[in-house]
């Protein structure tokens, strides 16, 4: 078994690649092999978002503070604190903070390889 306390782990400034606005990435877990899971929560300052994207095996997105939203190509969704998104399906999509609120998402995705 392996804990991880909070704050153990370095945070990361969003890569300017994948992110528009202030972005913080702090892990949550990498499982290990032959599992293919991550989990990190990441924390958009308002009107930050990602770059469009997808995930081939999903993602699953829980707002723990703030609110957050998730736009796809036909469409958007976001809400507060509790509100989860499962993306199943790997439409091409971006997920941001409102434009005048911050938001923190907890993220679960399966990769595709390691």
């Amino acid at each position: 078994m392996e804990i991880k306390r909070a704050g153990s782990q370095p945070s990361a400034k969003g890569s300017p690649g994948w992110f528009t606005g202030t972005v913080r990435v702090d892990p949550l877990f990498q499982a290990p092999d032959p599992a293919r899971v991550s989990g990190a929560s990441v924390t958009f300052e308002p009107g930050a978002r990602t770059a469009w994207h997808t995930h081939p095996l999903g993602q699953t997105l829980i707002v723990t503070a703030g609110c957050g939203w998730v736009q796809w190509e036909s469409g958007m969704d976001g809400g507060a604190h509790g509100w989860v998104a499962n993306c199943s399906t790997p439409p091409t999509r971006d997920e941001a903070a409102h434009e005048w609120a911050p938001g923190t998402h907890d993220l679960y995705s399966e990769n595709p390889t390691r």
